[in-house]
């Protein structure tokens, strides 16, 4: 009986073990598990706002004909701005920043013996912010005609940006996640699986930067303002179960 038993009990043993072997072999290929995929979304725009920056200065021994003498420049650079199509709404001058202008002062064996006043210096400073580029750009190259009239103004390079950058990100997060999952279903099917449910998806850092620029990418995401036209990209890490 015992060795009727044994018998029946290995005879078992080796059609479950044939039927496993079996099987694994007919599913060597298919992938259990999950897949890990990054995708990207990218586009390339044109920035639809301008930022422009100058300032101005006047110096005198005098504070009060320092500030009339800056008065004078400031309408002067108001009307010249004005008549090359900016509007009020568009121009805006900030505050007055006064200080003194102090030479320190030797002996002739080079001993500081103190500081000699010069005058006050009263800098002001403007902004610029406007959607039409084309005609901000101009007058930002242009502003060297103010030295015909006696002014001296420091100009600052124009500084792009982009109005629409929230619709921007949803066209970029929908391009880099339809990217990711058409990249795991290519990786399953190669395997012999079949791409299962989602599982998490995580969104990367939104990029800006220069178009056909070497401009490295950055950890806290980078923002290029030195460019009109610019490339913005996102990438997406989708987490895949597979059958």
């Amino acid at each position: 009986m015992k060795n009727n038993l044994s018998a029946i009990i290995f005879g078992l043993a080796i059609i479950i073990g044939a039927y496993l072997l079996g099987n694994a072999y007919m599913n060597r290929n298919k992938v259990d598990g999950t897949i890990s995929v990054t995708g990207l979304g990218n586009a390339d725009f044109t920035s639809d706002l301008i930022v422009w920056e100058g300032s101005f200065s006047k110096e005198s021994s005098n504070l009060e004909k320092a500030y009339s003498d800056l008065e004078k420049d400031k309408k002067i650079i108001s009307e010249y701005l004005l008549s090359k199509g900016i509007t009020n709404k568009e121009l805006v001058f900030n505050a007055v920043n006064s200080r003194k202008n102090m030479q320190a002062k030797y002996t002739v064996d080079g001993k500081y013996i103190g500081d000699e006043f010069l005058g006050y210096v009263l800098t002001q400073s403007l902004q610029i912010d406007s959607k039409n580029v084309e005609k901000v750009e101009s007058i930002s190259r242009e502003i060297t005609e103010l030295l015909n009239k006696g002014i001296q103004f420091y100009s600052q390079a124009p500084r792009y940006y982009y109005t629409k950058l929230a619709d921007l990100k949803i066209e970029m997060i929908s391009k880099a996640t339809a990217d990711a999952r058409t990249r795991a279903d290519m990786i399953a099917k190669n395997s012999g699986g079949k791409l299962g449910e989602l599982i998490s998806a995580k969104m990367g850092i939104f990029q800006i930067t220069g178009q056909n620029s070497n401009e490295d990418y950055s950890w806290g995401g980078t923002y290029n303002t030195d460019s009109k036209e610019k490339t913005a990209s996102i990438t997406m890490k989708l987490d895949y179960n597979v059958d």
